[in-house]
This record gives structure tokens, C-alpha cells and sequence, in this order.
């Protein structure tokens, strides 16, 4: 058995809002989360997750609220028995994992995911991603050349590249 915690996009308003009401096991694991991640936010995730509150358009709203996420269902998987050998992680969800896993306590994870957050909140609109479908070995040659401004942000599989650079 393995958990698998995604990064940010699975996000949909209302997501969690019946496990708060009908689970106490989730309901007791996002409140650990909302006194782990207000210190650093300033707002409550038990009510981003009802709906109220800021709005899951913000990252720094987001990111921690799939963290709450991945915290409850996690907690919900495991009063059923249901353990894991592993956990992995993308992006954000990397978080989660180490949480899960016992690298990272609760609070750690909460802190690294609100600050996180938010300084990719700051960051927003300084620059730009396109995927391109060549091989990074293709695209690196081709940014000596053709897009000096750009740089390899990510190689997703052998012909999936990720560059990045200024919004031009």
C-alpha cells in the first residue's frame, strides 16, 4: 500500500466539507492542521474547507488547505487499518508525505507549506512555464540558441521538458 499525495489542481470548492461533519477522525485531523497552520496564516482552514474564508484561488490558500486534505485522509485511511509502505509526494504533496512518513512533524509540515505558499503567492506573474514535448537534451541546445532567456525548469519523462523564464 502506498499513499500518493498530488501537488496543487485536485482542488474543488467544498472538498472535505462532508468529512467534517461526518467523520471525526478527518474533523480531528484538519483541526490539528488549522492550529498548526495559523500561526502562519492567519486564518482558519477548518473554514476554507466549509467554504468560508479566503478563497482556494490564492495559493497560499490552497496549498495548505490540500495539505488539511491529505492530513485527514490520511488519518481517515489509517483508523481503518489501512498502513503504508510508502508515501510519495509531488510538489506540495511532497510535504504531506514527509508528514505522513514521520520525517516532518505536523508543525514543520504546516510551517513549510504556509511560508511555501506564500512566497509563491509573492512570486506570481514574474515569470512563466510551457511544456514542450523534446527531449531536455534537445531543448538545452536550443536555448543556447533560439531562447536565451529561458531555462529548464523540469524534465517530467524522456521526451516532456519544462522551461521557464520571463512572461516574453
Amino acid at each position: 500500500v502506498v499513499f500518493v499525495f498530488p501537488g496543487q489542481g485536485g482542488q474543488w470548492i467544498g472538498m472535505g466539507r462532508v468529512l467534517l461533519v461526518e467523520s471525526p477522525v478527518f474533523a480531528g485531523a484538519v483541526a490539528a492542521c488549522d492550529a498548526a497552520l495559523r500561526p502562519h496564516t492567519g486564518w482558519s482552514i477548518e473554514a476554507v474547507l466549509r467554504g468560508e474564508g479566503p478563497g482556494l484561488e490564492r495559493v497560499d490558500v490552497v496549498q495548505p488547505a490540500l495539505f488539511a486534505m491529505a492530513m485527514g485522509l490520511a488519518a481517515v485511511w489509517r483508523s481503518f487499518g489501512i498502513e503504508p509502505a510508502a508515501v510519495v509526494g509531488h510538489s506540495q504533496g511532497e510535504l504531506a508525505a514527509a508528514v505522513v512518513s514521520g520525517a516532518l512533524s505536523l508543525e514543520d509540515g504546516a510551517r513549510i507549506v504556509a511560508v511555501r505558499s506564500q512566497a509563491v503567492r509573492r512570486l506570481a506573474g514574474s515569470g512563466a512555464m510551457a511544456a514542450v514535448e523534446l527531449p531536455a537534451a534537445e531543448i538545452e541546445a536550443r536555448l543556447k540558441v533560439e531562447w536565451p532567456g529561458l531555462s529548464v525548469a523540469v524534465v517530467n519523462t524522456p521526451n516532456a521538458t519544462v522551461v521557464a523564464g520571463d512572461v516574453d
